[in-house]
């Protein structure tokens, strides 16, 4: 039988949030663009031009600050339930850099960890990647202590339901009748037919959670709605394809259908970070402004109780786990729990073989581009 959680940490000493970094003023741009596109081969004029994104906000992304107010939120989190660990934090690809935080958690004497991701569903990018820099890490770091990584938690109960509230806001804004753009990053098609431990794994989980999400919005309502998953941010060559249709394509078609208004719900995306205040409050708001569409964008999880309560209660669940207890494991929709380790063979590169298979941990991502951030 299942056993109820309790706040004991046991056998970790230790919170890793690990997440994607991004500049935090225009000298940071280029080299944290070389950072996310090293190896890659693109040069530094086209870098640039990605750039001004970042400097059409002051050339600082919010994803640190985001982070940082997270972290504040997860420990008031923790300290009303009692549970006392420290909790540190890592980029990939920005200050502080995970590796630098796996050196200061081994000078403090940690020696077990369980790591939170801003990323929430399968795929290579938000979720093998990551286990890959924490290999790479744990190897460059002598004495660095066990990583364990949370299972992806897209349909969990507390992620859904953050959704759910800040979707029924944003419907509440528009015209009777309006549709909703579930929202998440554009990856290569061939990465999302690798995705998760059977393939397509990106999409499957993407879909479960919206029609959860349109299922408790109905439900509320007693209103059926047009509803469709599309994407943003796609990056790379032209001849490779990646998932469609592109958020500003989809606000052109469902004006071209009569919809009057459209609800976008950045699905995809834990946090209002580049992706979002870029390519949804600046250009699919701008389509939609041409196309005189009503648009509102619905928020994002963020620093929402429901998500902060979920992650703390990931922890305890995944410490229960190790104790070879029996947590409960809350999700809803068609797919089950995440798991708490990850196949060898799930999730491998694109053009390259996987090589993380040094840190047991669950899967949980989103994918990456080539030119922002993603969480």
């Amino acid at each position: 039988m299942p056993v109820e959680l309790t706040p004991d940490p046991t056998p970790y000493d230790a919170v890793l949030l690990l997440s994607f970094g991004g500049p935090e003023k225009p000298a940071d741009v280029l080299p944290f663009l070389q950072n996310v596109t090293r190896g890659r081969g693109i040069p530094d004029e086209r870098l640039k031009e990605v750039g001004e994104h970042y400097y059409s906000f002051g050339g600082r992304s919010p994803i640190n600050d985001q982070n940082r107010e997270l972290l504040k939120a997860l420990r008031t989190s923790f300290d009303e339930v009692g549970v006392d660990l420290p909790i540190y934090w890592g980029n990939r690809n920005w200050e502080p850099y995970l590796t630098d935080t796996l050196r200061q958690m081994t000078a403090d004497g940690v020696r077990r960890a369980v790591v939170i991701v801003t990323s929430a569903y399968p795929s290579y990018s938000g979720c093998r990647q990551y286990r890959e820099n924490l290999a790479d890490a744990t190897a460059a770091v002598e004495g660095a202590p066990v990583l364990d990584k949370l299972r992806h938690y897209a349909n969990h109960p507390g992620f859904v339901g953050s959704f759910v509230e800040s979707t029924a806001q944003a419907l509440s804004k528009l015209p009777e009748g309006s549709a909703i753009a579930y929202v998440t990053h554009s990856i290569p098609n061939s990465m999302n037919e690798t995705s998760g431990p059977d393939g397509n794994g990106y999409v499957d989980w993407h879909l479960d959670v919206a029609a959860e999400i349109t299922a408790e919005l109905e439900r509320r309502t007693g209103v059926e709605r047009r509803t469709d998953l599309v994407y943003c941010s796609r990056s790379g060559p032209p001849q490779v394809p990646w998932l469609e249709p592109d958020i500003n394509d989809h606000l052109e078609a469902v004006s071209a259908a009569g919809v009057p208004g459209a609800a976008v719900v950045p699905l995809g995306f834990v946090s209002d970070h580049m992706e979002v205040i870029y390519d949804l409050d600046t250009e699919a708001l701008a389509t939609a402004e041409k196309l005189r569409l009503p648009m509102a964008r619905a928020a994002t999880p963020g620093t929402d109780s429901q998500f902060v309560t979920m992650l703390r209660d990931l922890v305890l669940e995944r410490a229960a786990a190790e104790r070879q207890e029996q947590p409960p494991r809350p999700c809803v929709g068609k797919l089950g729990p995440g798991w708490d380790s990850c196949r060898p063979d799930c999730c491998p590169a694109p053009r390259r073989p996987a090589t993380a298979q040094s840190v047991a941990t669950a899967s949980a991502p989103t994918a990456v581009p080539a030119s922002k951030e993603s969480v």
